[in-house]
């Protein structure tokens, strides 16, 4: 027999003896057969029980303590597990003889024994079958007695009077389960997954809040039927009693409303905090009204605290929206509502504090001074918004320090590179939970002026996702006739960002929305020259990273030509801050031997550097020669600067095919199309026999393949290598060009011409070709930037070719015929 889950009305407690046994179902009629089978021992050992009655099939717990019970209980267990259960007549008998128990009872078997701290034993029973007691027999060490079997009177299948007992039976006790708040709902699927008849009857007669006689005389009922109408009995009374029960406690149960709950639940709240230590909400409420006497708050913005304060103190404390009413209530008060730093309108002083933190960048300087000095004459215009553009390590961001200190104003700065939800410009709407305000807002709070200088660190790495778009999100902020009443999801009012000083940085600015580009001042912030990053690196970057390796000036001393063979040698940008990076390694090496006591130099050699940094890697990147036909240096801008890159053109035997390679874009190969047909169209002009042209194959290449470009600037280079490999003359020395082309001969201006001067400068490069429209450009550069330069000024194509070519042919030229 399997062991069973068993389910008690009266203890109201659902037992499980048997981790494996299943809760349905918990006795199939297979299982009743077995059991009703089993031969019933002449001789029992028969076990009193108090307050209890063990039915056929019902599986119940047992607590024994007397001695008589612990050794029977002990010696069936140690041999065939079967004894006797009788009620006692009377509980209070502690030493029950045959005339206090009795005569029926039920066979059970010893499903586990289990051994309790306090001696005695707790033993899981399951009942076998009924049986009589014809005689003791004896009752010492314990009852023993000579047993028959009490035959069953079960109707037929079919008795249909039989079956709405049980079909009743069952609806009441999932009925008594329901209205019992005692029982665990689990007892139904027990009562509803009980195939056997006579079990379920059982069961439910075992678990019934009855007397011990109740169940004796329903057990010693030998008639299974009129067993089951009683059962239905007292199941009827049992239901009666607990609905007279639940109505009587309806009526009379205090049942409190909402508002009186919440006020309770809040006085105790408040006063668990008073006696913590805290602050309660009253308090809370009271010095928010405090803090809001001294701001400077105009009406609108008045009314709108108010109604949101008298919100706040009718809200639950507990509840969720508590925490975001208390968030936006305190960012009203610590935002700085109408206050404003002082500007210190001192220009020269302004002027210094600039020179002293960046060398060079005069277009930047005079700018911001400008603005100041306009500011001071009217001391009511409206801040600029500045967007300071180049590559990478010139500056851009920490210029706006400087600025700020200028100026006397707070620094803030939010970094907007991979910024893809607009929600961080523009703040939560209140109604989520974790709303919060955006980050221009969040930014004013910790500045705690409404008039800093305010840096959106890379501008054109902003991004677009399913979140939104913060660079249309940016044009109120960035718009003077707008954001005067910058209204955030959050605040749900206007903030005026118009005494904001904005100054945004990016490295290119074709990537930066058209219309988010429209509302900025534009300043290019190009490169450095040698010259002037061998005194960066001498005014700033030495020192600086002497004290940050915990150096002193006179432990480390490096002279400009030292500073100039790092530049050259082991740089290659238009920042510096590469170059930092390498002055640090440098200082690194001498403070690993000051730090161990070995012997170093003070005054940096040539030798220092090249132990530290290695053998010059950048020696690639300088003009090569010129004895070979069809290579042209060209000057060409990207994102970090401007660059030099080398055209190719080889010239062999083949049918008129142009081949072009170096990962080139569109615009780039259209170029050479577009020079090549310009060379067939005027080969005797360029003194070239139109005749070769068809019976040689031309290939142009771009070195650094894994590197794309493209763009027009190249143009008039490829032109000049074709027509150096196809004329075997040589290219000037030291000369480098840049410029776009048309099929008509033009020479067509491009842009980037500062970084590509400072390229070609750094490549050693003596003389340049540009196209006559970009004289301009090279009017607004400074002086020192073209020392050593000269510039040829074109506009046609035929020109370039007079200025770049010489009349010298390369060694071992070719014979082309």
């Amino acid at each position: 027999m399997p062991n069973h889950n068993i389910f008690t009305f009266d203890n109201l407690s659902l037992h499980e003896y048997d981790s494996d046994a299943e809760l349905i179902p918990l006795m199939t009629p297979e299982d009743e057969a077995e059991m009703y089978n089993e031969e019933l021992p002449p001789s029992l050992a028969i076990l009193p029980l108090r307050n209890t009655v063990l039915f056929p099939g019902v599986v119940i717990p047992i607590s024994a303590g007397r001695d008589k019970s612990i050794k029977l209980i002990n010696d069936a267990n140690a041999a065939g597990k079967t004894i006797g259960v009788v009620a006692q007549k009377n509980e209070e008998d502690e030493d029950p003889t045959k005339n206090d128990i009795h005569t029926v009872g039920t066979v059970a078997k010893i499903l586990r024994v289990l051994k309790m701290p306090d001696g005695n034993i707790t033993v899981i029973l399951q009942g076998k079958k009924r049986f009589q007691i014809d005689a003791v027999t004896a009752e010492k060490p314990y009852l023993m007695a000579m047993v028959k079997e009490v035959e069953e009177k079960r109707p037929s299948q079919h008795d249909s009077e039989f079956l709405a007992i049980i079909d009743s039976i069952k609806e009441l006790a999932i009925q008594i389960i329901k209205e019992s708040p005692n029982i665990p709902t689990e007892a139904t699927f027990a009562i509803r997954n009980i195939e056997s008849q006579s079990f379920l009857i059982n069961f439910v007669s075992s678990n019934m809040n009855l007397t011990v006689k109740e169940k004796q005389d329903l057990l010693a009922m030998n008639a299974l039927k009129e067993r089951a109408l009683e059962t239905l009995r007292y199941m009827n009374v049992e239901l009666q009693k607990l609905e007279l029960k639940n109505d009587i406690q309806s009526k009379v149960r205090f049942d409190l409303d909402q508002q009186q709950r919440e006020y309770f639940l809040h006085q105790q709240m408040k006063t668990i905090q008073e006696e913590l230590g805290g602050v309660s909400h009253d308090q809370e409420i009271e010095e928010m009204k405090l803090k809001a006497k001294g701001k400077k708050w105009d009406d609108k913005t008045r009314k709108q605290f108010d109604k949101e304060l008298a919100k706040m103190q009718r809200m639950n404390p507990q509840a969720p929206d508590f925490g975001i009413q208390r968030n936006y209530l305190e960012l009203l008060l610590e935002l700085p509502w109408g206050d404003y730093s002082k500007d210190n309108f001192d220009l020269k002083r302004a002027q210094k504090i600039l020179d002293r933190d960046h060398f060079g960048l005069d277009d930047v300087k005079k700018r911001i001074v400008e603005h100041l000095a306009v500011l001071k004459l009217r001391n009511d215009m409206k801040s600029p918004i500045i967007c300071l553009t180049g590559p990478p390590g010139v500056g851009k961001t920490s210029i706006g320090k400087s600025i700020a200190e200028a100026l006397g104003r707070q620094y803030v700065r939010i970094s907007l590179g991979g910024l893809r939800d607009e929600a961080e410009i523009r703040g939560h709407r209140k109604t989520y939970i974790g709303a919060m305000p955006g980050r221009i807002i969040q930014s004013l709070k910790k500045a705690g002026t409404s008039n800093p200088v305010f840096v959106l660190d890379e501008i054109d790495k902003l991004s677009v996702s399913n979140q939104g778009d913060p660079s249309s999100a940016l044009l109120e902020v960035l718009d003077p006739e707008q954001n005067n009443d910058f209204y955030d999801n959050f605040v749900e009012m206007g903030y005026d960002l118009s005494k904001v000083m904005f100054i945004a940085t990016s490295n290119n600015m074709a990537t930066i929305q058209p219309a988010l580009r429209d509302r900025m001042e534009v300043i290019k912030m190009s490169g450095y020259t040698i010259e002037e990053k061998v005194e960066i690196a001498r005014q700033h970057l030495f020192p600086k990273q002497l004290k940050e390796h915990g150096l002193q000036p006179k432990d480390l001393t490096a002279s400009k030509k030292i500073l100039e063979k790092i530049i050259e040698g082991y740089t290659r940008e238009s920042g510096v801050r590469g170059l930092e990076a390498k002055i640090a390694q440098v200082i690194r090496g001498a403070a690993k031997s000051i730090a161990m006591d070995e012997p170093y130099n003070v005054k940096l050699t040539e030798e220092d550097v090249v132990n530290a940094l290695g053998t010059p890697k950048m020696e690639r990147d300088k003009y090569e020669n010129n004895d070979v036909a069809g290579v042209v240096t060209g000057l060409a801008w990207t994102t970090v600067g401007g660059d030099i890159l080398f055209i190719e053109s080889l010239i062999s035997k083949g049918k008129g095919t142009m081949t072009l390679t170096g990962n080139l874009g569109t615009v780039m190969k259209e170029s050479a199309t577009i020079a090549l047909e310009y060379i067939k169209a005027n080969a005797e002009l360029l003194g070239i026999d139109p005749e070769i042209l068809p019976k040689y194959n031309i290939h142009i290449h771009i070195p650094e393949g894994a590197t794309p470009k493209d763009g027009p600037s190249a143009g008039i280079a490829m032109l000049t290598s074709l027509v150096s490999l196809l004329t075997q003359r040589k290219v000037k020395k030291h000369l480098a060009m840049t410029g776009e082309i048309t099929l008509r001969g033009k020479v067509l201006p491009v842009g980037g011409i500062k970084e590509k001067i400072l390229a070609a400068k750094r490549a050693n490069i003596k003389e340049i070709v540009l196209s006559k429209e970009n004289q301009r450009d090279i009017d607004e550069i400074n002086d020192e930037y073209l020392a050593g330069l000269k510039f040829h000024y074109v506009t046609e194509m035929s020109e370039v070719i007079k200025v770049a070519l010489t009349a010298d042919k390369v060694k071992n030229a070719k014979v082309l015929n």
